[in-house]
């Protein structure tokens, strides 16, 4: 199962409501779970030994009202778009540790600027800009781990 397989899993997951799915394959075991929020997601993914395919879905919980950000704040974003992690993996901000760093806030980025990098099963995926504009906000610590559609940097396209 690639990386591909993997996040469209999780999708499927997060839109299906269920709060926890396991799916164990030849060479593989994979837990999702998924809380109230719907920005809390853990994935668990394993090696085992070979064994006939199963999937278990857990009942779905009742869904929660989320509360909603002040009126002033939702319109001061709204302009904002937000550039989000494409896999799960390590997010770094420079190519390596004695090279400056890819974008910094206030910085004008275009379409296929390099923004980060990714790094997931020991490839380093470079996260490119799919919009031009100003970077406004860094959402995310270098080196530390991110999940699937993550938010990772604000930007203003104005």
């Amino acid at each position: 199962m690639d990386i591909k397989e993997i996040q469209n899993l999780i999708k499927f997951v997060a839109k299906s409501g269920a709060s926890e799915v396991k799916l164990e394959m030849d060479d593989i075991k994979i837990t999702i779970k998924t809380g109230s929020d719907p920005e809390t997601t853990a994935v668990h993914y394993a090696p085992v030994a070979p064994q006939m395919p199963q999937v278990q879905a857990a009942p779905v919980a009742e869904a929660q009202p989320v509360a909603k950000a002040a009126a002033p704040a939702a319109e001061e974003n709204s302009k904002l778009i937000t550039i989000k992690s494409p896999i799960i993996g390590t997010f770094y901000r420079k190519p390596s540790p004695d090279k400056p760093l890819f974008v910094e806030v206030g910085q004008t980025i275009a379409e296929g600027d390099v923004l980060c990098i990714i790094e997931a099963m020991k490839l380093f995926n470079e996260i490119e800009s799919e919009v031009s504009g100003k970077v406004v906000k860094i959402l995310v610590d270098d080196s530390s781990p991110v999940e699937f559609d993550q938010p990772l940097f604000l930007v203003d396209p104005s």
